[in-house]
């Protein structure tokens, strides 16, 4: 499959200013920004820039960034599903992951990971793809932002709407281990059956143990 990059971008005014939502960018575009510290949730800031740097260059890989001036202050990463969980399992060409969303303390409430889905959404080539997100509690900021579980869920599903994902039903232990987990995907107008169904069995793979 050949993957198509176009680069999109728009302006986001904030109470704090205006950023620049920007993407697919490339690795050497990205390693010429700042990174900023506050973004901690995945490993260390300068970790983390060079694994977005990594992925920003693979074939399939997409990076979408919020930058204030030089500084890199939110991100989402689309890219294959990593080869540890079920998602890969099917090796489906077609079906990339949602892997990571972040936006520093400073500009969360202020509609930029909502922009970040929106600015991804904007290249055509996504209508290709069959994109899913795995969402676990244990990856969110339920002390830095005084939300519970829920309410916090209910954010990231409203945040990942924007992007036009929806939440779907699976049997995997991981999401199955905790009510507040989901499985959530965007099915693009021209992605076939085939890969649909493939899906499916994918989110059922422990139907028949039973």
């Amino acid at each position: 499959m050949e993957h198509k990059k176009t680069y999109n971008a728009k302006e986001l005014k904030t109470p704090h200013g205006t950023i620049i939502i920007e993407g697919p960018i490339t690795g050497e575009t990205l390693a010429s920004y700042e990174f900023h510290e506050g973004l901690v949730a995945f490993r260390p800031p300068n970790q983390q820039h060079k694994a977005l740097i990594e992925i920003a260059d693979l074939p399939e890989g997409r990076i979408i960034i919020a930058r204030e001036n030089n500084t890199v202050v939110g991100y989402v990463t689309y890219l294959y599903p990593d080869p540890l969980e079920r998602w890969s399992e099917g090796k489906i060409e077609n079906m990339i992951e949602l892997g990571a969303i972040e936006v520093i303390p400073k500009f969360r409430g202020s509609r930029v990971g909502k922009n970040l889905l929106i600015v991804s959404m904007m290249d055509d080539a996504m209508e290709d793809y069959l994109i899913i997100t795995t969402e676990y509690y244990w990856h969110w900021d339920l002390k830095g932002t005084g939300l519970n579980v829920w309410e916090y869920r209910k954010v990231m599903e409203k945040m990942m709407s924007a992007g036009g994902l929806e939440w779907y039903a699976t049997d995997d232990p991981e999401i199955s281990s905790h009510p507040a987990n989901c499985l959530m995907a965007r099915i693009g107008k021209r992605v076939d059956q085939d890969t649909i169904e493939r899906f499916d069995r994918l989110r059922f793979m422990n139907r028949f143990m039973y």
